[in-house]
């Protein structure tokens, strides 16, 4: 078989003008929009280190940490940062997954602070009135498609249990940058701008970011938000009840309940009810190593494994990043991986999932001999397959998009104390509905519109209470019980494929932070060979579509962030498709 090199692919990358990129991409699925990349930065240190999307969230991790606070105290400030700085991908308006290595008991835990649907809720949210699914932008916008928000839940009791410095100074950063203003940068500029008019259609968004002309905001603008320094400096002193009960919480109900247009139906029943849930993490051994992440409601360790425990039965070490083989594999791993999730992993605290049947080593073996040949798989042959069950019950095949937005950070501190946990408002600016300096999310946009396929129920659909799947996917490998590699990304259920390329860059190619993070992305859901537009991976397209693939170059807005742990310390790295940085001593 020809090889073609592609050694450029992880050195150096160029994309293509937003511009020329958005006339490719659909109005409604590309809602974040890359401003071009350079190869990425590493960061070595010490002692301690932040990777996060934005230098001032950051930034007031290292400053945190730098004080003697541990890795949770530095994530409470990262976050309060981010949502004030990159507010269209996360925030306290949203949700997050959160894994973490706690090295004083050496345990590896997870935890949910995913959104829930409202208890008035029903399957028929997303149906119009005839029952067809709606378009998914007109579920998207208003107060239909927000859940209650977990992320102020889940910093607060996670910090009550690991946290080491006073709670109110963790919102110090974000209270002053809020308070004093921020520098717009050209990331969030460029995202208000491409917005249009979904941004404007409701007061609070519009009066944030847009000046009294409707012009969009500029870059390097000072911009200040007094309504999210008065609500960080309520949570700071009263908690996470300041947000759950009382004036935040009913400003939010109210906002919801009266969207114009689109209203919703959360309450602060909701409120009273939500949360945090600790999970066991879900766990694949790859080459000797441990990769563990977030089970369900997050497809993504699922997956992630799934792909990996198929891609072991080749020697793709041997084959390399250079040779259409080894993406072959890959890329037709991914499509079984997804075949399964839509078939099997939603909440299991509402439907039973086969989890240890979908990433059993007999049955990744059977799905991985379908890998055999030397051609794609035939569109019949992407089936979900037949795992061990540990409870008997068919689901069928749903329907949910997943749009790219998000955000990813990792930390490691001094004590050895490792977070890998991603944040999300779900797509662009969430349900673009504000209130209290901070947006709300459409995560509910995440569950299936269809109910039902054919007779059997869909796992992914609607209940009261229940958590919308979701693939993001933070990351911790092990190897003997001790973390190696912190890692994760944000982009929709793109992410899935991110974070398994990047890791097997690094377990079989050998590839250093710096690179598992900037390589370009080739990304094989249901639908055609993805191929990241305007980089070396493009050149891969005539070799793929000779196997039998269908190729399609587009944008893959990433925002991977890694940390490797050492004997000689740490090496880390932000994503260079973003704003983020590694920074550390």
């Amino acid at each position: 078989m020809r090889k073609f090199l592609l050694n450029s692919i992880f050195v150096s990358l160029l994309v293509l003008p937003v511009s020329s990129l958005a006339q490719q991409a659909s109005d409604t699925m590309a809602p974040e929009r890359a401003t071009g990349f350079a190869a990425a930065a590493r960061t070595e240190a010490k002692s301690f280190m932040v990777a996060a999307a934005n230098p001032l969230a950051a930034e007031a991790g290292r400053a945190v940490l730098s004080k003697g606070g541990n890795a949770i105290d530095a994530m409470v400030a990262v976050q309060t940062v981010l949502g004030l700085v990159e507010p269209q991908s996360s925030g306290l308006g949203g949700g997050a997954f959160l894994v973490y290595y706690d090295a004083a008991s050496g345990k590896l835990t997870t935890f949910d602070g995913r959104e829930t649907a409202p208890m008035e809720a029903t399957p028929k949210l997303f149906l119009d009135a005839e029952g067809q699914p709606l378009k998914f932008m007109d579920a998207v916008v208003g107060g239909r498609s927000v859940g209650t928000p977990g992320t102020v839940k889940l910093l607060s009791e996670v910090h009550k249990r690991y946290g080491k410095t006073d709670w109110a100074q963790l919102f110090e950063p974000a209270e002053k940058l809020a308070t004093d203003g921020f520098a717009v940068s050209p990331r969030l500029a460029s995202l208000v701008a491409a917005e249009g008019e979904r941004l404007k259609k409701y007061d609070g968004p519009r009066n944030y970011f847009y000046d009294a002309s409707g012009a969009p905001l500029k870059e390097g603008t000072i911009l200040k938000n007094p309504a999210y320094a008065e609500t960080l400096k309520a949570i700071a002193e009263g908690g996470a009840d300041a947000f759950y009960k009382g004036p935040i919480a009913e400003a939010i109900v109210k906002t919801v309940r009266e969207a114009v247009d689109n209203p919703g139906v959360l309450s602060l029943v909701d409120f009273a009810n939500y949360r945090i849930i600790e999970r066991q993490p879900v766990c694949v051994t790859y080459r000797a190593l441990d990769v563990c992440g977030m089970g369900p409601p997050s497809s993504g360790a699922v997956a992630v494994g799934q792909i990996l425990g198929m891609v072991e039965n080749f020697d793709l070490k041997a084959l390399g990043p250079d040779n259409v083989e080894s993406w072959r594999i890959i890329g037709d791993a991914q499509r079984l991986a997804f075949a399964d999730r839509e078939r099997y992993l939603a909440d299991t605290d509402f439907v039973p999932s086969p989890i240890k049947g979908l990433i059993g080593k007999d049955y990744l073996g059977q799905r991985a001999a379908l890998l055999d040949g030397d051609k794609a798989l035939a569109p019949d042959a992407v089936t979900a397959g037949e795992p061990e069950w540990d409870h008997a019950l068919l689901f069928g095949r749903g329907e949910a998009i997943e749009l790219p937005s998000t955000s990813h950070f990792v930390i490691v501190d001094k004590d050895g104390n490792v977070v890998s946990m991603t944040t999300t408002i779900e797509s662009g600016f969430g349900s673009r509905l504000m209130t209290n300096g901070f947006l709300l999310n459409n995560e509910l946009t995440d569950f299936s519109f269809k109910t039902h396929d054919g007779s059997l129920p869909v796992a992914n659909r609607v209940e009261p209470g229940k958590r919308p799947r979701s693939s993001m996917s933070p990351t911790i490998v092990l190897r003997d019980g001790k973390p190696l590699l912190a890692i994760g990304s944000p982009g929709g259920s793109q992410i899935i494929g991110y974070v398994a390329q990047a890791l097997i860059a690094y377990v079989d190619w050998g590839m250093p932070v710096e690179n598992i993070v900037a390589q370009p992305h080739f990304i094989n859901r249901f639908g055609p060979y993805e191929l990241e537009a305007g980089t070396a991976a493009e050149q891969m397209a005539e070799p793929l579509k000779a196997l039998g693939y269908e190729i399609k170059a587009g944008e893959m807005t990433s925002g991977l962030h890694a940390i490797e742990i050492t004997a000689a310390g740490l090496a880390g790295s932000a994503d260079p498709r973003r704003e983020g940085v590694a920074v550390g001593e």
